[in-house]
């Protein structure tokens, strides 16, 4: 699949979410040090970093999309690119006040190169707001795939979330 045909994925479910805004919708910045691993190959370290939005459709539930750049930790350049539109659940309850904002995700993952890769996806974490505008983002996030082999590229998120 094209960067560009991504990019236009992304924009329109980028537009879907737009009438949600007004629900405590999101956008965010990550940094994810993680692997691969796989059942006889090791582990293999990994660097993901992106960008995303969510908007919150009500009772909890969310829908958003990320675009990213996965890559070995020893070679910046022999990376790939990641697409993932999720569904989101957050277990925040009637008390919109609090400050931690707990979830959980799964969704499709594209990984695109000059060929491409589906696979599935799914993790949990949390988000903390500072204020009305800034929060922190912390998450473990493992994308499957599992065609012939099974390998998990998993992470541990950092990062921002904005409102």
């Amino acid at each position: 699949m094209k960067l560009a045909t991504v990019l236009t994925i992304t924009l329109v479910l980028t537009w879907l979410v737009a009438p949600a805004s007004a629900q405590t919708s999101h956008g965010y910045f990550f940094l994810a040090p993680g692997a691969v691993s796989c059942s006889g190959c090791g582990n293999s370290m990994t660097l993901h970093f992106g960008a995303g939005g969510e908007g919150i459709l009500g009772k909890g539930i969310g829908i958003g999309a990320e675009l990213g750049y996965l890559t070995p930790r020893e070679s910046m350049s022999d990376g790939l690119g990641v697409f993932s539109p999720n569904g989101y659940f957050h277990f925040r309850g009637k008390n919109r006040d609090r400050k931690a904002d707990p979830f959980v995700t799964a969704g499709y993952t594209l990984l695109f190169r000059s060929g491409h890769a589906n696979l599935w996806n799914f993790g949990g974490g949390l988000n903390y707001w500072f204020g009305d505008r800034v929060g922190l983002k912390l998450e473990l996030r493992d994308h499957v795939w599992s065609e012939y082999t099974t390998a998990h590229y998993w992470g541990v998120r950092i990062g921002i979330a904005f409102r």
